[in-house]
């Protein structure tokens, strides 16, 4: 399935101005692909996993992560895949930030200035993902 980058970039960044990491990557993955799940339901399931896993920051992934490892659990049909793009997802998003802890990206949540941009940037290699 083709994401259309553009529009799944200005619903994470609309998400992102007042909800989480986590929230707004699942849910502009899963608007743009048109998934069946109600937006509530998105955020009960994502909710849990701001500020790094409940809000713990220095023991928790960053939610822009585990939003797109959710997302692509969705939007994926074969569990083979799934565990293969869950890696790769892991790897890409370490490999650009160095660390996919949430402390070490947003300053204890002191400075949340990188968060929308991981948001999209691992949205997109989901988007890439699903169109192979």
């Amino acid at each position: 399935m083709k994401l259309d980058k553009k529009t799944l970039e200005e619903k994470i960044r609309e998400y992102r101005t007042f909800l989480s990491c986590s929230e707004s990557t699942l849910m502009g993955l899963c608007e743009t692909a048109n998934y069946q799940i109600t937006q509530q339901d998105m955020r009960k399931l994502a909710c849990g996993f701001a500020g790094g896993m409940g809000g713990t920051f220095d023991e928790g992934t960053c939610g822009a992560l585990t939003g797109a490892l959710m997302a692509n659990g969705l939007l994926n049909d074969d569990i083979p895949t799934i565990k293969e793009n869950a890696k790769e997802l892991f790897n890409t998003f370490k490999a650009e930030y160095g660390t996919v802890r949430c402390d070490k990206i947003s300053k204890n949540g002191e400075d949340k200035s990188p968060c929308v941009d991981c948001c999209v940037f691992i949205a997109h290699k989901v988007s890439d993902l699903t169109d192979e």
